[in-house]
């Protein structure tokens, strides 16, 4: 049952609120006041990725035809829009929403169960939204930046979040627990797949790949949760824990905000 399955990054988050209690570290970026934590976990997800994972990926890209990792990715696309319609309507984008169920509808009928993405052709973009971007949406800061086992990025407020998007999320419907840990390991696989390119330009490219993934991450949750349009702000004096931040600041504000996988 889904009972079974723990939300494990409650877990890390005990174990980094005691850690951060035992430790007094000069913070070098205000956004990330667990730094040297976070680095150590950056670090443990990098080998798990370099020896699991990614070989997994590769193989996975290698061995399945393009048209069926294609749809496989629709397949997950299509049940990732029914978070994305619930949280349109939790912040009451009703004109996104309708969008939203009509993609869903469409590909899941003629679609053929979300294999193929007949929607977008019809002018139903994708959209992106969940509910860390909910909560930024009706105010909620994003806090510090955090890495989390298996999870990677994540600001504390998108961690809280995370058990809500479990819930909404169709896959966690299926009592049987091997068919829904098979199901999950796909999508992680299928997933990591389309990352390869990605993370060969992250090898090559970055100088220091902890702070680029970090930076990258916090910016593009920003562009996220202001849906493209985010404050003029200076994101080097961006502050987490200011009481005068405020995510729903009208973007014409100096008032920094927050940001994005």
């Amino acid at each position: 049952m889904f009972q079974t399955r723990p939300p494990l990054f409650l877990l890390f988050i005990s174990i980094i609120l005691l850690n951060s209690g035992c430790a007094s570290v000069q913070v070098a970026d205000e956004r990330d006041p667990f730094e040297g934590f976070n680095r150590a976990v950056y670090a443990f997800n990098d080998d798990l990725d370099r020896s699991i994972l990614k070989p997994l990926a590769t193989g996975y890209q290698k061995v399945v035809p393009t048209p069926v990792s294609n749809s496989i990715s629709n397949f997950f696309s299509n049940l990732d829009d029914v978070v994305v319609l619930l949280n349109s309507i939790l912040q009451l984008k009703f004109e996104q929403s309708l969008s939203d169920f009509a993609r869903i509808t469409f590909n899941t009928t003629f679609g053929l169960g979300g294999l193929f993405d007949v929607a977008t052709p019809m002018a139903l973009p994708k959209h992106n939204e969940d509910f860390g971007q909910t909560l930024g949406h009706w105010g909620v800061g994003p806090g510090p930046y955090l890495v989390l086992p298996f999870f990677s990025s994540r600001t504390l407020r998108d961690g809280l979040a995370l058990p809500v998007d479990w819930e909404l999320d169709p896959v966690g419907t299926v009592d049987d627990d091997g068919t829904y840990w098979a199901t999950k390991a796909l999508y992680v696989v299928d997933t990591r797949a389309g990352y390869l390119r990605a993370s060969r330009i992250l090898d090559t490219a970055a100088l220091d790949p902890y702070t680029f993934m970090r930076d990258a991450y916090l910016q593009r949750r920003q562009n996220l949760v202001y849906d493209g349009n985010p404050p003029q702000s200076d994101i080097d004096d961006f502050d987490p824990f200011s009481e005068e931040f405020d995510p729903l600041a009208d973007p014409g504000d100096a008032t920094p905000g927050e940001p994005a996988p």
